[in-house]
């Protein structure tokens, strides 16, 4: 909420009595503050940081009931007050106040699990052919240059035989892009989101991956596509077929009729109904239609009741009505308190993370800062820092604690591809990537180097029987990185805080802290090695390369990356 071109509040419940209060000012001279509860005392401010030129302080405050609040501030010498109506500089009382009313606002509770969460994503086609009986017709050799419309023969049955793979490497997580019928090789297009794709398996084989997941402690998220849905569903076929007589004309926004089988361009598509992006295939769902809404919500509940799947991610969410998602946030969550709903929004996604809807997002805001820093040197270290920084100050704590990390995804080119086969750039985006807040995920064969454009080529087999394609190191890597992370509950869930972020020397030093644990984390992008001073004499142990700490301070050597536990 803006209340003056200087500042910028921030709301968080976090239980039945807290509220979390956060104060964005563009005065950079602020050397004190409070909170000032009318009635109720002062608590005083605590420093977050600094990101693009703002400042941000943070205070918990009670807030069981209707609470009165403003801030009072200390800068250049003057006292100030900040409310709803600007900044004051008057003594006394503040002229007005804030006002939190619990009603308005959620509790705002994600999955505990998550916080612990190793995710691989997996495009099931391309990942592993465990059934060539299930094929379908004109499959190509594993490994085939993808396109647009070939198929592999990829299935459950594949990621079922994997599963080993998956626990070497440290994997605990899986999201599953969609695997219901579709007469694609992606299954972006659904025909029937109640049946598992014949080409992949069926109810019992996904219960059994499911059941086999659970067993070895890994958890497993669905992808639903609830904005559109295939052509060839069987409502939209009625619609084509009946016209305005179809009791499923009003799914979908039709403009002309008779509906053609096939069209030219897309703007003859979309002369006729709304299709996502003008593709006729996909047409648009209409969720101001309450049969669809409930339609959906179904769907949303069944995967969970009958597979036991561990949550949702959501293609395209911001193209479904908004209105939507607290109900689907309701129906999930009744059934399953503990699944994640993950949305695929890729810019600021403040309105869907504000406890009724998301638990997080697929966090590409993270990918691009990443990438542009150690990939394509868009950004400086300082930068990098800053877009880091600001997005979890955009966010609710609770939320940033269960943000999808991802690197690379089945609409990106991959990281490797992405960093111009510079295996030790990867290598030091990876190290921040599993030391971050929120929940690192791999798109399957990221972890051995597999390369790609954006897709479909991104969406190659994977390598199993080529291991000259598989950069052996780069897996050692990720294996590290994921065995470091979860023997560190500081880097799971701990505070997080810049130390150094030096734009001369390219180097960027982190502290992740909880008690009883303290990681600091340092990525030497420059071509030099530098000394990196501490400010106090520490003891500990560097796990990435297994060297003791002693002292106030360490070399890192040139494009490297550290990881010190301090004892």
């Amino acid at each position: 909420m803006r209340h003056d071109p200087h500042s910028r509040r921030y709301v968080n419940k976090l239980d039945a009595t807290q509220v979390l209060l956060k104060l964005q000012s563009d005065c950079d001279e602020i050397r004190q503050g409070h909170v000032v509860v009318r009635g109720g005392g002062e608590y005083p401010f605590h420093y977050i940081g600094h990101t693009h030129g703002q400042e941000y302080y943070s205070v918990t405050i009670p807030a069981a009931h209707r609470t009165e609040y403003a801030f009072k501030v200390f800068s250049c010498g003057l006292e100030r007050w900040v409310t709803p109506t600007g900044t004051h500089f008057n003594g006394g009382q503040p002229p007005d106040w804030f006002t939190y009313e619990p009603a308005d606002h959620l509790a705002f509770a994600t999955p505990a699990w998550v916080r612990d969460a190793i995710f691989y994503q997996i495009f099931p086609e391309r990942f592993c052919n465990g059934d060539r009986s299930n094929d379908p017709s004109g499959t190509r050799p594993w490994g085939t240059a993808p396109a647009l419309r070939n198929f592999m023969g990829g299935d459950l049955a594949g990621i079922l035989q994997k599963l080993d793979y998956l626990e070497t490497l440290g994997i605990n997580a899986l999201y599953l892009t969609p695997i219901f019928k579709s007469a694609s090789n992606h299954k972006y297009d659904t025909i029937d989101y109640f049946e598992i794709d014949e080409h992949f398996g069926d109810l019992a084989l996904l219960k059994k991956l499911v059941k086999e997941c659970h067993q070895r402690g890994l958890r497993i998220i669905l992808d639903a596509v609830l904005n559109h849905c295939s052509n060839l569903h069987p409502h939209f076929l009625d619609v084509r077929k009946k016209g305005p007589k179809s009791k499923y004309w009003d799914w979908f926004f039709i403009k002309q009729w008779p509906i053609p089988a096939r069209f030219k361009t897309h703007q003859e598509a979309l002369d006729h109904y709304n299709c996502w992006w003008g593709f006729y295939t996909l047409p648009q769902l209409n969720y101001h239609n309450p049969a669809v809404e409930k339609y959906f919500l179904d769907v949303a509940t069944y995967w969970i009741e009958q597979a036991g799947i561990d949550g949702w991610r959501l293609d395209v969410p911001n193209e479904v009505i908004q209105s939507f998602w607290p109900k689907f946030r309701q129906a999930v969550k009744t059934v399953n308190p503990e699944a994640y709903i993950v949305g695929e929004i890729w810019d600021d996604a403040t309105s869907w993370l504000q406890g009724d809807q998301f638990d997080a997002v697929m966090n590409y805001r993270f990918q691009k800062a990443l990438l542009g820093c150690f990939a394509e040197q868009k950004l400086t270290v300082r930068q990098l820092d800053h877009t880091l920084r600001q997005i979890a100050v955009d966010y609710p704590e609770q939320a940033t604690a269960v943000m999808l990390n991802l690197l690379g995804s089945h609409d990106t080119p991959r990281p490797m591809t992405a960093a111009g086969r510079d295996e030790t750039a990867l290598k030091l985006i990876t190290t921040v990537q599993f030391t971050f807040e929120g929940a690192p995920c791999i798109f399957y064969g990221d972890e051995i180097g597999l390369e790609g454009e954006k897709d479909p080529d991104c969406r190659r087999c994977y390598p199993w029987d080529k291991p000259e394609l598989q950069h052996q190191q780069l897996f050692a890597h990720y294996q590290k990185l994921i065995a470091i992370r979860k023997a560190n509950p500081a880097l799971r869930t701990g505070t997080f805080r810049t130390l150094i972020a030096d734009d001369d020397r390219e180097l960027y030093v982190y502290e992740r802290r909880l008690a009883g644990n303290r990681c600091l984390v340092a990525v030497n992008r420059s071509a030099n090695p530098h000394v990196i001073d501490f400010g106090e004499d520490l003891t500990g142990h560097e796990l990435l390369h297994d060297v003791p700490l002693a002292g106030s301070s360490a070399t890192i050597a040139p494009r490297q990356s550290a990881i010190w536990r301090i004892a």
